[in-house]
């Protein structure tokens, strides 16, 4: 039903296996090192601990598999006004252990998500207006279920470009943090981007 009003095709969705509450992904599935393949689509943004969630995948996934990602371009997308993510929130989000995401995080989102011509994703031939989505109403009930609930709140948490994204993959190898490495890079197509990870890129 989340997609009922984007014009997307509900029966090219497929079906769930698994609902994530938290546990980690070799609890959730039962496996270890079991995967070849990863394929997240329009997922690691939405992650309130992005670190975590790269090591949950390096734990099922086999030594030679990889990772697929496919990432919206904030350029073309809700987030284009919005700051574009930087190292630290996404660190400290880690070593917080964070499973959901902070109040800062969903008032920014409210605050800043846009559409253009009436799309809340786009391509760089679009043009036409900008408008925000959400009301001062809807911002003030996101921070306060993000406060008094602890809630759950479906955002996206990070906000990339392609070369922003590729540099933190960059670093956060090099400090240890994540266990890949850039394998293939294929640039931004509509409004989305998609970049291969595996531990020998």
């Amino acid at each position: 039903t989340k997609y009922k009003d984007h014009h997307v095709d509900l029966k090219n969705i497929e079906e769930v296996d698994f609902v994530w509450r938290g546990e980690s992904y070799s609890e959730l599935t039962s496996k270890n090192k079991y995967y070849d393949w990863i394929i997240a689509s329009h997922v690691i943004e939405h992650t309130p601990d992005l670190i975590g969630f790269l090591q949950d995948c390096d734990a099922i996934l086999k030594d030679d598999g990889v990772i697929s990602l496919v990432i919206p371009d904030k350029r073309y997308c809700f987030d284009h006004y919005r700051p574009m993510t930087g190292i630290s929130k996404i660190i400290d989000n880690h070593f917080q252990k964070n499973k959901s995401h902070t109040p800062g995080t969903v008032v920014e989102y409210f605050l800043n998500v846009v559409s253009k011509a009436g799309s809340i994703a786009w391509d760089s031939s679009v043009t036409g207006e900008y408008n925000f989505v959400h009301s001062l109403e809807d911002v003030t009930q996101g921070m306060t279920a993000a406060l008094d609930e602890k809630a759950y709140i479906d955002v996206h948490a990070w906000c990339f470009v392609p070369h922003s994204f590729r540099l933190i993959i960059h670093d956060l190898y090099y400090l240890g943090l994540v266990p890949f490495q850039e394998a293939g890079f294929f640039p931004t197509e509509g409004c989305e981007f998609y970049i291969t990870l595996s531990r020998n890129g």
